[in-house]
C-alpha cells in the first residue's frame, strides 16, 4: 500500500499560487481529525479555542502547552493527509523567542504536527523568524487574536479607522517578512481582508474578514452547531449537531429506561453446546441452573470466553 503524502506548506503555497480557495477548520481529537480527513480538508487547526468550545473556559488564556500536546497528538493520529498546525498558547512565546522556541520544539516533537500559529504582528516577527531560521514553520495572526482580547477592549472588529488598518497591513508585512508560510486574518472588514491579501505573496487564510482572503477557517463546533453558548457573526452552522445529538441521548436513555437496549444484538452469549455443558455441571452436583431461567444474560455474569470489557470498544470486541 502506498504511503498518503501529508500536504506540506509547499503544497499550500501553490495552491494561492495556482488560485485554490484554502479550507482551515478546527479539530481537538482524533475521531473529528479522522473525519475531516477523509472530507478532504487540506489544513486542521488544533486551535487553543478547545479552551472554549472542549474545556468549557470562557477565553482561551487557560490553556496551557500540555493541553496542546495532548489534542495536537490525536489530532495527529486522527489525520493522514491533512497538514496540522498546532497554536501555541498563551505564555508559551509571549516571554521571548526563547521561550517560544522551547515550547515550539516540545510541540513539534511530541505532536507531529507540521507547524505552528502564533498570534501577534510586528511584535511577534523576531520570534517567528528565530522559529523558522530552527526549522519550524510558523502561521501567523492578525486582527482579532483571542489571547490579547482583554487588551483589545473585548471581541471587536479590528481595522475600523484608518490608523488601525495601517497597523495591520505593517503587522501582515512584518510577518510575511519574518517568514511566516501563512497568516490568519480574524474580524477584520472585507474590504481590509481583500487589500493584506493583494499585498501578500503567501496564503491568507480568513476568519470573520470576508470572502476574498486566500481561504477560510471555522471552528468545528460552529460549523457542526454544537456550541450552544453564543454564534460568532462570521460562522455558519452547517448541521444542527445540538438538536441532532441532544435527540440520540434522548432516545438512548428512553431505551435503557424501557429495556429495548441492550438486545441480544449487542451481547456476548454462549454458544448452545457450552450452555448445555454448563447446564448438566450444575445438575449433576445439585444445583439449580440459572441458565434455565434466563436466555438473555449480561456477558459479564457469564464471563463469556475472550470478553474483556475494559477493552470491548477500543479493541472492537465480537462474538466468535
Amino acid at each position: 500500500m502506498t504511503a498518503v503524502r501529508r500536504i506540506t506548506v509547499t503544497d499550500l503555497q501553490a495552491m494561492r499560487e495556482r488560485g485554490e480557495r484554502i479550507t482551515m477548520l478546527t479539530a481537538y481529537d482524533y475521531s473529528t481529525a479522522k473525519i475531516a480527513d477523509e472530507a478532504g480538508i487540506p489544513i486542521l487547526l488544533v486551535g487553543d479555542s478547545l479552551g472554549m468550545v472542549v474545556l468549557g473556559y470562557e477565553s482561551t488564556l487557560p490553556v496551557t502547552v500540555d493541553d496542546m500536546v495532548r489534542h495536537g497528538a490525536a489530532v495527529v493520529r486522527g489525520a493522514q493527509r491533512a497538514h496540522v498546525v498546532v497554536d501555541m498558547p498563551f505564555g508559551s512565546y509571549q516571554g521571548g523567542w526563547r521561550d517560544a522556541m522551547r515550547n515550539a520544539v516540545r510541540i513539534m516533537q511530541e505532536t507531529g504536527a507540521g507547524s505552528v500559529k502564533l498570534e501577534g504582528g510586528e511584535r511577534s516577527a523576531e520570534t517567528i523568524r528565530h522559529l523558522v531560521a530552527a526549522g519550524i514553520p510558523v502561521m501567523g495572526h492578525i486582527g482579532l487574536t483571542p489571547q490579547s482580547v482583554n487588551a483589545l477592549g473585548g471581541w471587536r472588529m479590528q481595522g475600523k479607522i484608518p490608523r488601525d488598518r495601517v497597523r495591520l497591513m505593517a503587522d501582515a508585512k512584518a510577518l510575511e517578512e519574518a517568514g511566516a508560510y501563512a497568516i490568519v486574518l480574524e474580524t477584520v472588514p472585507a474590504e481590509m481582508g481583500a487589500k493584506i491579501t493583494q499585498q501578500l505573496r503567501v496564503p491568507t487564510i480568513g476568519i470573520g474578514a470576508g470572502p476574498y482572503t486566500s481561504g477560510q477557517v471555522q471552528v468545528v463546533h460552529d460549523l457542526l452547531g454544537l456550541f450552544q453558548d453564543f454564534k460568532p457573526k462570521h460562522a455558519r452552522h452547517f448541521l444542527n449537531g445540538a438538536e441532532l445529538i441532544r435527540g440520540a441521548f434522548d432516545e438512548y436513555r428512553r431505551q435503557v429506561e424501557t429495556g429495548d437496549f441492550p438486545s441480544s444484538a449487542e451481547s456476548f452469549m454462549l454458544d448452545d453446546k457450552m450452555r448445555e455443558r454448563i447446564e448438566r455441571m450444575r445438575i449433576s452436583r445439585g444445583g439449580d441452573s440459572p441458565l434455565r431461567a434466563s436466555t438473555r444474560r449480561h456477558p459479564t455474569d457469564d464471563h463469556a470466553e475472550g470478553y474483556a470489557p475494559e477493552h470491548a470498544h477500543s479493541q472492537g470486541a465480537t462474538e466468535e
